[in-house]
C-alpha cells in the first residue's frame, strides 16, 4: 500500500541519508513507503521518527524483551541482506511488524515474508499492524524461532532481530545453498551484526559486520544470561567471564577512590565502539577478565557518569574506558589493568587502527577440539565454533 510520507518521516529519512545509510535507492524507497507510526500507534510522532530504538514490551520484572529497532540499524541490516524482488525471507522476531513491512516492500508482490514471534501478544499485535498498514501478505507465525519455519522453506534470506548465541541447526537446513543470514551475534561481552553467507564446506563467513546492541533471543536457543549488576549500583556488566568475577569483591574495589588516566592517543567514540573495544575483547591476555558496561541515563556509579564502555579486570585492579570520553580511563586499585589497556591500544595502532570494516566472522560446524587460530578468538557454541578476528590494514 502506498502512503505519502509525513513531515516527521521525511525529516528522519533525510537524516538517514546524511548519515550514509540510505545509499541504496530501493531501501530509501521502502522507508518512504512504510509509515513507522502505523506500527507504533501509541507513541507521538516526535518519538516514532527519532533514530532510536523504542521499547515495545517489558517482562514482569521490568526487563526489556522487545524493541522496535533503531531505523539506521534497520537500514544497515536491509543493506546486508542484499534483497531482490521475488525472494523468500524468514524473519525471527516480528516485534511491531515494521521491519517485516520493509522486507515485504523490498521483495515485492512476487516475494514472500514469514515473521516468527515467540510472544503471543506481540505476534497478534504485529499481525494487526501489518493488516491495517496494508501488508497482510506477510505471514506472522507465533512460535519459537529457533526451529525456523519449515512449511515455507527454503529461504533465500533469514534475518534475526534479536541477539543470538549460535545459528540454530534448523536455520541452516532451511536456508538455500549460498543463502544469506543476517543476525546479531553475542561475541564475548559485545555484539556484532553479521552478514553470514553459506559456503560449500558448511561454514558461514561474514566480512560485513557492525557493532550493535540487541535484546537477546528468547526461547530454546536463548542467549545465556550474561548481565550482572554490581552491588546495588546502577552499573551493569555484560561478560562471558562471570564465573570468574566476584561482584561483591568488585564492588569493594570500585568503591575506592578512582584515578583518571588517559590512554596515549586521542580516541573518538567510534574509534572505541567499533575498533579498540573489539580488538581488546578479542586479544586481551587470558588472565584478564573482560566486560562491557552500562550506567543508565541520569545515573552515576563509582565516579562514572551515565553511558557505556568496556572494562578490564585483574586480581587487584580495574580499568573502565567510556565510549564517549576521548580516551579517559577510570582506574581502581592500581595500574595493572590500565597498563593492559594501553598495551592493547599500542597493538591496535600498530596494525592500523582497524575498525568495524576489518571485523571478520566465521561459523564452523562444531569439531572435536577447539580449532587453533592465528588471530582473534574462537568460542564454542552449540552447533558451531565461532571465530572472530580483526584484519590489519595492508602495509
Amino acid at each position: 500500500m502506498s502512503h505519502a510520507p509525513n513531515p516527521k518521516q521525511v525529516a528522519l529519512i533525510e537524516a538517514l541519508r546524511r548519515a550514509g545509510v540510505l545509499a541504496d535507492p530501493a531501501i530509501a524507497a521502502a522507508f518512504e513507503t512504510v509509515p513507522r507510526d502505523l506500527f507504533l500507534p501509541a507513541l507521538p510522532l516526535d518519538e516514532v521518527y527519532q533514530d532510536r530504538a523504542v521499547v515495545t514490551k517489558r517482562d514482569t520484572n521490568g526487563a526489556v524483551i522487545s524493541t522496535a529497532s533503531q531505523p539506521s540499524m534497520m537500514a544497515e541490516m536491509l543493506r546486508m541482506l542484499d534483497l531482490a524482488p521475488g525472494m523468500n525471507v524468514l524473519e525471527i522476531g516480528a516485534g511491531s511488524g515494521y521491519h517485516a513491512a520493509l522486507l515485504q516492500t523490498l521483495v515485492g508482490a512476487g516475494g514472500r515474508v514469514t515473521a516468527m514471534e515467540l510472544d503471543a501478544d506481540l505476534a497478534e499485535q504485529a499481525r494487526n499492524h501489518l493488516y491495517r498498514a496494508g501488508y497482510s501478505s506477510v505471514s506472522v507465525v507465533h512460535g519459537d524461532g529457533a526451529g525456523g519455519y519449515a512449511p515455507r522453506a527454503a529461504y533465500d534470506r533469514i534475518v534475526a532481530t534479536a541477539a543470538l548465541w549460535d545459528i540454530p541447526a534448523a536455520w541452516v537446513r532451511q536456508l538455500k545453498p549460498r543463502g544469506r543470514l543476517v543476525a546479531p551475534l553475542q561475541i564475548h561481552a559485545a555484539q556484532v551484526c553479521a552478514a553470514l553467507t553459506a559456503q560449500p564446506d558448511g561454514t558461514f563467513v561474514s566480512d560485513d559486520n557492525l557493532p550493535c546492541r540487541f535484546v537477546p533471543l528468547r526461547g530454546s536457543a536463548a542467549v545465556p544470561h550474561l548481565m550482572r549488576q554490581v552491588g546495588s549500583s546502577p552499573l551493569t556488566l555484560w561478560s562471558l567471564d562471570f564465573d570468574r568475577i566476584d561482584t561483591a569483591r568488585l564492588h569493594l574495589l570500585l568503591a575506592q577512590d578512582d584515578q583518571i588516566n588517559h590512554l596515549s592517543a586521542p580516541l573518538s567514540g567510534e574509534d572505541i565502539w567499533a575498533g579498540l573495544m573489539h580488538y581488546t575483547l578479542l586479544n586481551a591476555p587470558p588472565d584478564v577478565l573482560l566486560a562491557t558496561y552500562l550506567i543508565a541515563e541520569g545515573q552515576q556509579a563509582y565516579g562514572l557518569d551515565a553511558g557505556s564502555g568496556f572494562a578490564l579486570f585483574t586480581p587487584a585492579s580495574a580499568c573502565l574506558v567510556p565510549h564517549q570520553a576521548g580516551g579517559e580511563a577510570y582506574c581502581f586499585g592500581g595500574a595493572d589493568a590500565f597498563l593492559v589497556a594501553q598495551t592493547l591500544l599500542d597493538e591496535w595502532e600498530a596494525i592500523g587502527r582497524p575498525g568495524a570494516d576489518r571485523l571478520r566472522v566465521r561459523l564452523m560446524p562444531i569439531a572435536d577440539t577447539l580449532p587453533e587460530v592465528a588471530r582473534g578468538r574462537v568460542y564454542r557454541r552449540i552447533d558451531h565454533d565461532l571465530h572472530i578476528w580483526m584484519e590489519p590494514f595492508s602495509r
